[in-house]
């Protein structure tokens, strides 16, 4: 829970960021009905539609303007050729294409308008001083249109040269070129899709202005409450990760709907570049705008993944797919999340104060977090720490090193003498003890976070790989748009299955979600009797300790998603859950919950031997996890549509039990010699070359080791604070 006094704090920074955003077009900000406010007063604004030639700027804008009851200026027509006095064709050909482009951006630096629909031309955005100009007065709307349509209307046109073509560059080689001047200056996009009409995309930016406008729309809640007295926004619940009233944080209108055209779209695109597609739909840009979402994610998944794919998606066989989650730095899913909620993090966060993100691993988690926030910029890292806890006995060895090396400045990590579950309840009662948070911000001026799933900025960029997954199927013609797929996720705290419906509720059709779990089989059995029991049940080591998990904490978010958001149901469920370790719902609601989901497990001996079995047929070598997704999914599966196969960690993190698994002898206790005799057996081309540099510049494995008690845990948490950042005098 966070103080008070910091809530006031966020909710003063969000809303200096609306006021500048909004004074950038001379309105006033006002917390009720923007949209409604700003429609009616045109005036106090202009809307700029900017695109390449053949958009459909000027038709868009004639169309847009009859709508809102504004005036409508072409650039073209009502400012260039009024002030040359000659036609732009005439002005081109008689300065040429520099000439032209500096000749433009005097003409428009000397113009003025208000209240109107300016359409713009497709070489504004080439001339600074001009766009900066136009910016002043107005709001930029992005016409990203299909090239394949752009280049179809010029040559209807009979366009064949645009502003600075030079010789022997083709028109798809300049329009290419100038994406990255339109992706410079854009406030909002507005994705077309192939063959949208000047109607439709009119559409689209009236959608699109009134989303931009009607921030507090876009509000989110906790799952155990029907409604916040104290609105939150994704800039809040970043920071926060945790709701007061120990709940989850979720969307209050749930996940916008995109249309198969976009989808279509999209699925063109690399993944970088859906990720920003995607992610530009679900942040609003009062909290993130789409110029600084696509930084950081060019930032995120530009170099940091050995796979130019980023999330490659492998035929393995028959109808099966694999979609390889572990090309990132530390080799599993979590970097997926892990390289961009950082940057998330720190962009959301006032510059007052220091920030200690708290986090409970069960091996993964650990060093993808530590390993993202490590690669923040100097500036952040002087204000945000970062402390691990991971289960002594309950990760790999591997595993391990990978979060020991990390024991210097504001990242470290140690041990704790218990299980995962023991960890993540430790720090949910931190976040809920208001005695230590208001000592921690008081006398150190710090205030604690998470990095785990139940944090916002975790969960949504793992939304992105499900449905690019969908769309690499679209492309590559295994489907149209339309059929079903399945998806199979080996999970235990069930964020990375919440994050496959989620994408389900962006369109993308998702059938089933089959979660397949190990001997833990907790999620397993909820799903199949609707009873959550704890009692009696112990966590049990595994081959795949990523998923050693008993309380789930995404399935809060499943159950308040399945249930219509009954935050009373998910209140009274998570209550019973704390304080007798049983909840069971409904009949109805279970039955709900398997229209959605499906879940099995399998044995230890189960996994081993379908890595062994996939190895000996396809010769891919599958770890642990991914194994028993695939052994569930072999039970589950009825084969009518295609399905996807999560590998949530590259094989060499879990080395052992892999090579155990191929039936190698003498197995070597050495992590770098496990790595090389897999290397052998599976080829240079199926190992990690991250991890297993890692691996060799591991030096001192010492960590610290707590014991099972939540006080040491504290001290450990201010003696890092301590350590990180000065102390309030």
């Amino acid at each position: 829970m966070i103080p008070a006094t910091f809530n006031k704090l966020l909710a003063k920074v969000r809303k200096l960021r609306t006021h500048l955003i909004f004074a950038q077009f001379g309105s006033s900000y006002s917390t009720t009905s923007r949209l409604s406010n700003q429609i009616a007063k045109p005036h106090k604004r202009n809307i700029l539609l900017m695109g390449p030639p053949g958009a459909g700027k000027t038709c868009v804008g004639r169309i847009v303007g009859q709508r809102l009851g504004m005036p409508v200026i072409d650039i073209d027509d009502d400012v260039l050729e009024r002030t040359w006095g000659m036609s732009v064709a005439d002005k081109l050909s008689e300065i040429g294409g520099d000439g032209f482009i500096e000749e433009e951006g005097k003409a428009v630096c000397n113009f003025t308008a208000t209240g109107s629909v300016i359409s713009l031309t497709g070489s504004n955005p080439l001339h600074s001083d001009a766009m900066q100009h136009l910016k002043k007065s107005g709001l930029v709307l992005y016409l990203d249109v299909v090239t394949e349509d752009i280049i179809q209307r010029l040559s209807q046109m009979k366009v064949n040269r645009i502003v600075g073509q030079d010789a022997g560059v083709s028109m798809r080689e300049i329009l290419q070129y100038r994406k990255q001047f339109y992706e410079k200056w854009l406030d909002a996009r507005v994705l077309c899709g192939t063959g949208d009409s000047v109607e439709d995309v009119a559409d689209k930016v009236l959608r699109t202005l009134g989303r931009y406008e009607d921030s507090e729309s876009e509000m989110f809640i906790s799952t155990r409450s029907q409604m916040s007295s104290d609105p939150k926004f994704f800039s809040d619940v970043v920071i926060e990760g945790l709701a007061p009233d120990g709940g989850l944080y979720v969307p209050k209108k749930g996940f916008p709907k995109l249309e198969p055209s976009e989808w279509l779209r999209i699925s063109s695109m690399p993944y970088a570049m859906r990720a920003v597609a995607i992610l530009e739909n679900c942040i609003h840009p009062v909290d993130v705008s789409p110029v600084e979402l696509s930084t950081m994610v060019q930032r995120a998944y530009g170099q940091n993944f050995a796979n130019q794919s980023v999330v490659p998606l492998r035929h393995l066989t028959d109808h099966q797919h694999i979609l390889e989650l572990f090309h990132g730095p530390t080799g599993s899913f979590k970097d997926l999340a892990l390289q961009l909620m950082p940057q998330l993090f720190a962009h959301c966060l006032p510059q007052m104060c220091n920030y200690l993100i708290l986090v409970a691993t069960s091996g993964d988690t650990g060093s993808a977090v530590l390993n993202g926030f490590r690669n923040l910029k100097d500036s952040d890292r002087e204000r945000i720490g970062v402390l691990v806890f991971f289960p002594e006995k309950g990760v790999s060895e591997i595993q391990k090193l990978q979060m020991t090396g990390f024991q210097e400045g504001n990242a470290k990590s140690m041990s704790v003498l218990s299980d995962f579950d023991f960890c993540q309840r430790s720090i949910k009662r931190m976040f809920g003890d208001s005695s230590l948070m208001g000592h921690l911000a008081v006398e150190y001026a710090t205030v604690l976070s998470t990095a785990n799933s139940i944090n916002w900025a975790r969960l949504l960029p793992q939304v992105v790989y499900h449905c690019s997954a969908y769309l690499d199927l679209l492309r590559n013609r295994t489907l149209m748009f339309g059929d079903p797929i399945d998806v199979c996720i080996p999970t235990g705290n069930f964020g990375n299955a919440m994050s496959a419906l989620y994408a389900k509720q962006m369109g993308i059709p998702i059938r089933k979600v089959i979660c397949a779990s190990n001997h833990n089989c907790i999620i397993s059995d909820f799903i199949t009797s609707g009873e959550y029991d704890l009692r009696n049940r112990k966590l049990l080591v595994s081959n795949s300790p990523a998923i050693d998990i008993l309380k789930s904490s995404n399935l809060e978010r499943f159950i308040h998603y399945v249930s219509d958001g009954d935050g009373t149901l998910v209140q009274d469920l998570f209550l019973n859950l704390e304080k007798d370790n049983f909840f069971k719902v409904s009949e109805t609601l279970r039955q709900k919950i398997n229209l959605e989901v499906q879940a099995g497990w399998c044995s230890e001996d189960d996994c081993l031997r379908a890595i062994h079995e996939v190895h000996k047929t396809t010769g891919y070598i599958m770890d642990t996890h991914t194994a028993i997704g695939k052994v569930v999914a072999d039970r589950m599966h009825d084969k009518t549509c295609p399905l996807v196969l999560c590998s949530t960690a590259h094989h060499g993190k879990f080395a052992p039990a892999v090579l155990e698994a191929l039936q190698c002898q003498n197995i070597p206790q050495d992590p770098v010699e496990q790595l090389d005799q897999l290397c052998t057996i599976g080829g240079r081309e199926q190992m990690h070359e991250a991890l297993l540099k890692c691996m060799r510049d591991s030096r001192d494995p010492s960590h610290k080791i707590c014991q099972a008690d939540f006080d040491e845990l504290a001290e450990e948490v201010e003696t890092m604070i301590q350590d990180s950042f000065l102390r309030v005098q």
